[in-house]
């Protein structure tokens, strides 16, 4: 007889503690544990409290992967955006989170890196643990993630973005929208010769290719664009800035696909004695918290992020609360608004 599995198991048990041991910790049956961690209002206050102290000294974890099995419910959603560094989906993230947590569900974060393959691997390590639901920043996919999330049959948001060819529901603008209005507003405002800073990111050079082609409906033809690696960082809004000097020369103003990258801009616009916004007009995207506190305080686009994230968690929990019902196709335009600061001219 091989004693060493039993002292191991042991081991094993007093490492993880079980719902068992809570149950004769607390001196009550099993189903008055569950009930006191799922349904505590089936369970006296008393006998919540004995739970509650056992759990404590315990360390017990509930296996909610087991009760989603029981239940068909996992209560994980899962978010993917492309990053959290200096990141304008903070407030969507942030949102979303704790709507879905007031509610009893928990969030999974994962980073794309602004990559439909990353995606589609970090789509079929999350698919097996069965999420209830999953929130994707955009609507870029590649076929195959596509394919599997329609099987899935749980409920997909795209946010940030709007498309023609929706998976399931979409919250968000449309980029293009946002270049045209940008190209118009400055182009009302005098501007003619126009420089792009980008990054290598799907939604940034479609609102800069939208900013091209109105231009160039306004007689507005020699327009140059550089295109940095993501993400977006104040080092590649300086190096982008050297770039266009280099290869451009100065232009009247740069339109930037992200906020950091256009304080980026204002940074080597300072060290070089470029004075803005009488020799070098700079605009950006996004509107984070630093827009309006560097200086000249930046003229960008405002998109409202917490308000997508608290419109995402809605749809969601809606969705889950419709029973048996046929899901209704939802698309929501959250739209956007130009911001002028110091970084434009003011007509």
């Amino acid at each position: 007889m091989v004693k060493k599995s039993t002292k191991n198991a042991a081991s094993a048990s007093a490492q993880s503690p079980t719902l068992i041991d809570v149950a004769r910790i607390a001196g009550v049956s099993p189903i008055t544990v569950s009930r006191a961690l799922n349904r505590p209002e089936l369970v006296s206050p008393a006998a919540q409290e004995k739970v509650f102290a056992a759990v404590r000294a315990t360390g017990y974890v509930p296996n909610m992967l087991a009760g989603g099995l029981a239940t068909s419910k996992s209560r994980l959603i899962a978010i993917f955006v492309p990053t959290i560094a200096n990141s304008i989906f903070a407030d969507t993230v942030q949102a979303l989170m704790d709507s879905l947590t007031a509610e009893g569900y928990q969030t999974l974060l994962g980073l794309t890196g602004y990559s439909s393959e990353r995606e589609e691997q970090l789509l079929d390590a999350i698919l097996g643990r069965r999420p209830d639901g999953i929130v994707l920043a955009g609507t870029l996919h590649t076929d195959e993630s596509r394919e599997k999330l329609r099987k899935a049959g749980i409920p997909v948001v795209e946010i940030w973005d709007l498309s023609d060819a929706p998976i399931d529901m979409q919250i968000g603008f449309s980029h293009e929208q946002v270049g045209i209005e940008v190209a118009n507003h400055l182009f009302q405002r005098g501007y003619r010769r126009f420089s792009l800073l980008t990054l290598e990111d799907a939604r940034g050079l479609r609102r800069s290719r939208s900013v091209i082609a109105e231009l160039a409906s306004c007689g507005v033809q020699d327009v140059s664009i550089e295109i940095m690696p993501a993400p977006a960082t104040l080092a590649s809004g300086r190096e982008g800035l050297t770039r266009i000097l280099a290869q451009h020369g100065l232009p009247e103003v740069i339109v930037c696909s992200s906020d950091t990258i256009a304080e980026g801009v204002l940074a080597e616009a300072a060290s070089r004695g470029i004075r803005v916004p009488d020799e070098l007009s700079v605009m950006g995207f996004g509107d984070l918290s630093s827009a309006a506190q560097v200086f000249p305080a930046l003229s960008t686009v405002r998109v409202d992020g917490a308000r997508i994230g608290l419109l995402v968690a809605q749809a969601l929990l809606a969705r889950f609360n419709a029973k048996n019902q046929e899901p209704a196709p939802l698309r929501i335009d959250t739209g956007f608004s130009l911001i002028e600061r110091g970084t434009t001219k003011l007509i």
